[in-house]
Order: structure tokens, then C-alpha cells, then sequence
């Protein structure tokens, strides 16, 4: 588990092919920049551009993961070397739940509309596919390549769920979003809770029958 708290931005320093056909996947040497590695294990998790990656290999300023071709078709920002991306350690019991519960699953794909300043802050528009704009409401939370933002208006619309977040000059300068433009694709994840909502919902409309 995560918060959407970016602590690093790293690099993209190699990618390997994981074999010889289409569908094989690749093993990733991430740059991790100031992200402090002495307490990372090999099999610890680490959120890259808000996908949940298993490090597989590390030293003191690099970690190798495996992504497999099912993951990279899911996601953006994993495959091109020399690329930042946004890194977070997992969550610990005894810290801070500084966003929001971030389980690091890529749900979709959203679509940069408009990326500009607003005053001292950008504004962020993105376009989400429908099934993920059910998620999405005002005020709510959502990931945006890892980075746990606050919705600030959804408009459902024929092609999706264009949601607006206001974004301040920290997150700008911490995190890759600096590079974002219209047309830029994002990994977006949706609150956790809302899942467990809609779950629970809909179980009620079918006549379950509640925990006693």
C-alpha cells in the first residue's frame, strides 16, 4: 500500500527484454534519485509512476523490477529509458497517511486536456474513460501518476470524465507532472474506498443480506 506521496523522482537508467517474443516483458534499472534504498529488500515493493513494482535487484542508488507485458500495456511512463518517474516506497504501520490509500493498481489511462498556470498554482484537466469517471467525484481523491491529488470539478461527457485539479507550485516542482502537456497520457487510479462503496451498493440492490 501506498500514499500517493511522491519521495523521489528517479530515472529510467536500462531496459532489458525479458525474451524474444511480443509478449515478453522487461526488467527496469530505475535511478532513485534521493529515495534512501538502505532499508529496501529484494522483494519490497516500490510504486513507479503509481504502478506497484517487486524489486528484484538493488544497490546503493539503483533497483531492478520485472514488468511484464500485461503491466506495460496497462500503464504509461515504464517503457521509455531515460525517463523520470515518480517513486514511493510502501507504506509502513507506524507512518503518516499523508494522501489518500493508494494500492499502486493502474485502473485506466486518462488523457491531458489542458495543463497551465493558474495564479501561483496550474490547473490539470484529464479525461478518464467512462468506467473509471463513476469513481470520480468532487472533492474525492485520485491518483495521478502516483501522485494523490483532490478532484475539483467532473463533467461526464460522451468521450468520458473530464476531471479538473488545481495543483500547487510544491507538487509541480516534486514530481513529474512538470511534464505533462495536453495530449500526454496518465496512469490514473481510483479511490480504494469508492470501489468498496460501489461493492457494497450493489450487493444491497441484490438483496443481500448484511453482517450481523
Amino acid at each position: 500500500m501506498f500514499t500517493g506521496i511522491v519521495a523521489a523522482v528517479g530515472r529510467i537508467e536500462a531496459i532489458k527484454p525479458l525474451g524474444h517474443d511480443e509478449q515478453a516483458g522487461v526488467r527496469l534499472t530505475v535511478g532513485a534519485g534521493s529515495l534512501d534504498l538502505a532499508d529496501v529488500a529484494i522483494g519490497d515493493s516500490i510504486a513507479i509512476q503509481g504502478a506497484c513494482m517487486t524489486v528484484v535487484a538493488k544497490t546503493n542508488k539503483t533497483f531492478d523490477v520485472e514488468v511484464s507485458r500485461e503491466s506495460l500495456n496497462c500503464t504509461v511512463g515504464l517503457a521509455q529509458q531515460d525517463v523520470e518517474v515518480n517513486l514511493e516506497k510502501a507504506l509502513t504501520a507506524h507512518e503518516r497517511l499523508g494522501g489518500h490509500i493508494v494500492s499502486g493498481h493502474v485502473d485506466g489511462l486518462g488523457t491531458v486536456t489542458r495543463f497551465a498556470p493558474v495564479g501561483e498554482s496550474h490547473e490539470l484537466r484529464v479525461v478518464a474513460p467512462k468506467e473509471i469517471g463513476r469513481y470520480l467525484a468532487y472533492k474525492g481523491s485520485v491518483t495521478v501518476n502516483g501522485v494523490s491529488l483532490t478532484v475539483n470539478s467532473v463533467d461526464d461527457r460522451e468521450d468520458g470524465c473530464e476531471f479538473s485539479i488545481n495543483l500547487i507550485p510544491h507538487t509541480v516542482e516534486v514530481t513529474t507532472l512538470k511534464h505533462l502537456a495536453p495530449g500526454s497520457m496518465v496512469n490514473l487510479e481510483v479511490d480504494l474506498i469508492a470501489r468498496y462503496v460501489e461493492r457494497m451498493l450493489g450487493a444491497s440492490k441484490e438483496g443481500s443480506e448484511p453482517l450481523k
